[in-house]
């Protein structure tokens, strides 16, 4: 199946961090949502406490993602089977050892995500054992993008991060065909989840 065959394209709306962004999602309906845990260097840090008491208002047909940066992998496990998130999102060191415990020990699905900065790049994300991969420029909520040209045919499910909005959302949908987009600082106004803004961009990607 070529990446233009396959069904619509998803989107995840990420760094949540208060109950009225969770209204927000479920108003918009996208299909995932991120939570970055327990990472004291973002400035959209939560608590797995705050989490939990966040997803429990979700929409259930929302999937709730959990972002972490070389967090121990029993972390991560105890937060995917006590219902907490239901995908771990990797974006630090994190080997394909680690990926493949947290496949076998909790069934859940794993996103890595990878920094394309050259070809290679995306050649070492394909081989991955994630069960999907996220290409990003870099650190993440940035507002960066990187160079789509870089993008071959990818046979395998992915996500497209980096400078993601209003602006750039329908090109990404048209030209790159990725399984999902994932957009966090371009759907903020001062820092803060913009309501507006989430609406907007998820009936972008769903209406393609």
């Amino acid at each position: 199946m070529t990446r233009e065959q396959q069904q619509r394209t998803k989107i995840k709306i990420c760094g949540l961090k208060r109950p009225e962004d969770i209204t927000y999602v479920n108003e918009a309906k996208p299909d995932y949502c991120g939570f970055i845990i327990e990472f004291p260097k973002s400035s959209r840090n939560v608590t797995g406490a705050l989490v939990r008491e966040l997803t429990a208002k979700l929409n259930p047909d929302i999937i709730p993602v959990g972002v972490f940066v070389n967090v121990a992998p029993e972390r991560v496990e105890e937060l995917l089977l006590d219902g907490t998130i239901h995908i771990a999102q990797l974006h630090g060191q994190e080997d394909e050892a680690y990926i493949r415990r947290i496949q076998k020990n909790t069934g859940h699905q794993v996103i890595k995500a990878f920094s394309v900065k050259t070809a290679q790049d995306i050649e070492k994300a394909l081989k991955s054992p994630a069960d999907y991969i996220l290409l990003d420029q870099g650190g993440g909520g940035t507002g960066q993008t990187f160079d789509w040209s870089l993008i071959p045919e990818i046979d395998r499910p992915f996500f497209l991060a980096g400078g993601l909005g209003a602006d750039n959302l329908e090109t990404a949908v048209r030209t790159i065909h990725p399984y999902a987009v994932d957009l966090s600082s371009s759907v903020e106004t001062d820092g803060m989840k913009d309501r507006d803004k989430i609406l907007k961009a998820v009936q972008l990607v769903h209406i393609k």
